[in-house]
């Protein structure tokens, strides 16, 4: 007990205070958003906080790097997990991608993000001097390759975007080739917008169902799917609008209390609080939210070894996708996805997922140098 109070002492206490006001402030927008079905919300969510703060102090007490020698098993684990949701799972949002079990959803994807950041952390740290050449890379990108491709036979499309920016994020830091991966991936959002276009004015063909190409083409015409993504968008701009500079207050929202927007306890929850608390109040959650990250960021950069830093890039790459596109999709700059606003939005496994997150960054600052008992 005497070594584990020692441990919470080398703590990074800013990123544990940002992330409590962000928890805090999150829970009073859920319970404005889901005020239709009383406090059930609230307290389920408060359950699943609860959960990850024990969690988290479990995983402070082990080494992040014995992670290290199970990386090909945790990999292999990752893939069936994945594969059996597609093949056994329950559909939800029009994807294939939960198990239910005593009536609690527990959705792979996310947990699969967390172990394919410690596998590909691994991965990377063993190729440091081989990432310099399209022929050093493409073993690199057939990593993340077969995770991505089960997420897209889900359909997943949020989940497989979130995949692609950590393996990007993770290749930066690692030191892989700058202009290969500016090429690459810069040039392939070139290309996908030319052929959204395509698609969209010269009827290209296209393999996505109509709606997960709709939450696409709003970006450009929101009116192309009133009813669907298209209506989303649109009633979130106008909750975003309605908040002014101060906010209409909690509670008082125009959009949220007359629940036009669907989902706005989970995936536009974003919207909410631009609506309730303003634009001083959105501005303030992505403030913190930009502490947390610069703090993980820091964490990176005192690892003590190449594994940890790749681990902390890959979770702040991950939350930092999480944020924009979350906060770009209620903006209508981002296309449609079911990507939750970390620690905000509701949901047991995104929240499990984004504590396991901020535990392995602790950890790996709590260790960033050998503490000796």
């Amino acid at each position: 007990m005497k070594n584990f109070y020692k441990l919470l002492t080398k703590l990074d206490y800013g990123m544990l205070l940002s992330l409590t006001a962000v928890i805090i402030i999150g829970l009073f927008v859920l319970d404005s958003a889901a005020a239709s079905e009383g406090t059930a919300y609230v307290l389920r969510q408060l359950v699943w906080i609860v959960a990850g703060i024990v969690i988290m102090l479990g995983a402070l007490q082990l080494d992040y790097t014995i992670l290290q020698k199970y990386s090909k098993q945790l990999y292999i684990f990752a893939l069936v997990f994945l594969l059996a949701v597609r093949l056994f799972g329950s559909v939800r949002g029009g994807a294939r991608g939960w198990f239910v079990i005593a009536g609690f959803g527990i959705q792979p994807a996310e947990y699969c993000k967390i172990i394919l950041i410690l596998c590909y952390a691994q991965f990377l740290s063993s190729r440091r001097e081989r990432l310099q050449t399209m022929q050093d890379l493409i073993p690199c990108f057939l990593f993340m390759a077969l995770p991505v491709l089960l997420l897209m036979a889900q359909p997943d499309l949020g989940s497989a975007l979130v995949y692609i920016f950590i393996m990007v994020g993770m290749l930066f830091v690692a030191g892989a080739n700058r202009k290969i991966l500016i090429s690459l991936f810069g040039g392939g959002i070139v290309a996908l917008i030319i052929y959204l276009l395509g698609v969209w004015k010269l009827n290209w063909w296209c393999p996505l169902k109509t709606y997960q190409l709709n939450r696409f083409l709003v970006l450009f015409d929101p009116n192309i799917d009133p009813l669907g993504a298209g209506y989303n968008v649109w009633q979130s701009r106008i909750a975003i609008g309605n908040g002014g500079f101060w906010g209409e207050g909690l509670h008082m929202g125009s959009q949220s209390t007359g629940a036009f927007m669907p989902e706005q306890h989970t995936d536009f929850i974003f919207a909410v609080f631009a609506e309730e608390l303003g634009f001083i109040g959105a501005c303030g959650l992505l403030l913190l939210y930009a502490f947390m990250l610069f703090r993980g960021l820091r964490v990176s950069m005192l690892s003590k070894d190449m594994y940890g830093t790749l681990v902390a890039a890959g979770i702040v790459s991950m939350y930092l996708f999480h944020i924009l596109e979350n906060a770009g999709m209620t903006m209508g700059i981002m296309p449609v996805t079911g990507i939750p606003l970390p620690f905000v939005s509701y949901g047991g496994s995104s929240m499990l997922t984004n504590f396991l997150g901020i535990a392995l960054l602790q950890n790996i600052y709590v260790h960033r140098q050998r503490l000796i008992f």
